[in-house]
């Protein structure tokens, strides 16, 4: 499948030369001591907790990053490849909120978590489970990354992400993943994690995000690194701007990283867009999130490095009209424009604030649509189907040939909600509404949910773990 490309390669060369100048003579805010240490010794200038980065020291250390890596799920028929041509979708992600049909908006709790993890395990077309898909709020913090972690492993077999909320947190997801795949050295050799950290933009990282970076990267586990820069906000009002100030904190974490652990897998991610002027908050439904998206994914292959975008996100504060046409807007653009991993691919409202079970559904929906767009056409002497037009003749019909039979149910998208009945049947079933028919499909899922089986002796192991640190 072609990409949509929005730069040029000269525009790409210029925002190169800017980020490079970016983090040479304005450098970055490093408020953690053991990362100075570790960009001191790698040869950047630290003056207090003002980092710059040698244009030949970043060219050199972005090189070390794989091109393409695989992640590991205890399922591994459930591994994924990230890079490449391969296009990974993940739902939402630290929305502090949930909303459904029945109760409405209010704070996210540890079964809304478990829910949502159901929810992306039965699902056909999300390939790894947020770290955070809802921040539980009724679980004491102390805790709360790691009830978040055994509900990943313990609801799905598929790959997971881990807390980013300090070294800490860091340590304990490693230590779980170590307990579940058999040791630290197993998940060393071959990654079980993946994580997002991010800076506090402009141009500083505070010590909770690189506390974690710095452990995952010594775990050689997989590292997410994206920027949010809010043009007219904490980011210049140009878009060009914007990204290269996002580019110049995404490769200042990479260099990080490569620092630590030679060879690490990172993925080079951009969630940034513009602020609503009219009242200073993010939007992220606007075509400008779309428009970084497509930028950012260049600007990770200009590197050689997988890319990450936003997913099905909105500003919508329900799942209305809008919130459909924003998210499959910028649903669309991570897969046209080349995106490898898309993270917030289902449930997200009210720019990121909010995860809707409805929402979830559809935007699962969606994501299945554009997994079939991304296999575009097979063209072969089959599929050219010249022998059935010449058997069919003008004015016949292939309803009933043998090739339409062999090839209908591989070739079409088969939708799990959508209508496609014709009017009168639509009304005769009660004239469902969208919103009633994702409630029904969510219910359905649950009630008749079935966890994949953990062995017993690591389930034992993994709540004994959690109880030590309560």
């Amino acid at each position: 499948m072609q990409r949509f490309e929005i730069l040029t390669k000269t525009q790409i060369e210029k925002v190169h030369q800017t980020t490079l100048q970016i983090l040479e003579q304005i450098g970055m805010d490093i408020g953690y001591p053991p990362a100075l240490e570790v960009l001191k010794k790698g040869g950047a200038k630290v003056d207090g907790q003002r980092v710059f980065f040698p244009s030949g020291l970043v060219e050199t250390q972005i090189k070390k990053a794989p091109r393409r890596f695989m992640l590991h799920a205890r399922n591994p028929q459930n591994n994924v490849i990230v890079g490449g041509g391969n296009t990974i979708f993940a739902p939402g992600y630290g929305a502090p909120f949930v909303t459904d049909l029945e109760t409405g908006r209010r704070k996210a709790t540890l079964q809304d978590f478990e829910n949502f993890a159901k929810l992306t395990g039965a699902s056909i077309n999300l390939d790894v489970l947020s770290g955070t898909v809802v921040e539980p709020t009724d679980v004491p913090y102390e805790t709360r990354h790691a009830q978040m972690m055994y509900a990943a492993i313990k609801y799905s077999d598929k790959c997971f992400m881990g807390s980013t909320m300090g070294a800490e947190a860091a340590r304990d997801c490693i230590e779980m993943a170590a307990l579940l795949f058999g040791g630290r050295d197993q998940i060393e050799s071959a990654p079980a994690i993946v994580s997002v950290v991010g800076p506090l933009t402009p141009l500083k990282y505070d010590a909770r995000m690189l506390g974690a970076l710095m452990e995952y990267a010594a775990a050689g586990q997989a590292v997410l690194v994206a920027s949010l820069a809010i043009a007219g906000a904490t980011g210049p009002v140009t878009l060009a701007g914007n990204l290269a100030l996002q580019n110049a904190e995404v490769l200042a974490g990479i260099v990080l990283i490569q620092l630590i652990r030679e060879g690490t897998p990172v993925i080079f991610g951009g969630a940034s867009s513009n602020a609503e002027m009219r009242n200073g908050t993010l939007s992220i439904g606007s075509p400008e999130m779309a428009i970084n998206a497509a930028a950012t994914a260049q600007m990770a292959r200009y590197y050689k490095l997988p890319a990450r975008s936003g997913g099905a996100v909105c500003d919508a504060k329900s799942p209305d009209a809008q919130a459909s046409y924003e998210s499959m807007m910028n649903l669309l653009m991570s897969l046209v424009c080349g995106a490898n991993f898309v993270l917030h691919s289902a449930g997200i409202l009210e720019s990121f604030n909010c995860m809707s079970y409805e929402k979830f559904i559809m935007d699962d929906e969606m994501c299945g649509m554009l997994k079939r767009v991304h296999r575009a056409i097979d063209v072969n002497p089959d599929t050219l189907a010249f022998d059935v037009i010449k058997a069919v003749g003008p004015g016949g019909h292939f309803l009933d040939k043998d090739h339409t039979f062999d090839h209908f149910r591989t070739e079409f998208y088969q939708p799990r909600i959508a209508d496609r009945d014709d009017f009168v049947t639509w009304q005769a079933n009660g004239s469902p509404q969208s919103m009633v028919t994702a409630n029904l499909k969510v219910k359905e899922i649950l009630n008749n949910y079935e966890a994949p089986e953990l062995p017993a002796d690591v389930d034992q192991d993994l709540q004994a773990f959690i109880a030590k640190l309560g």
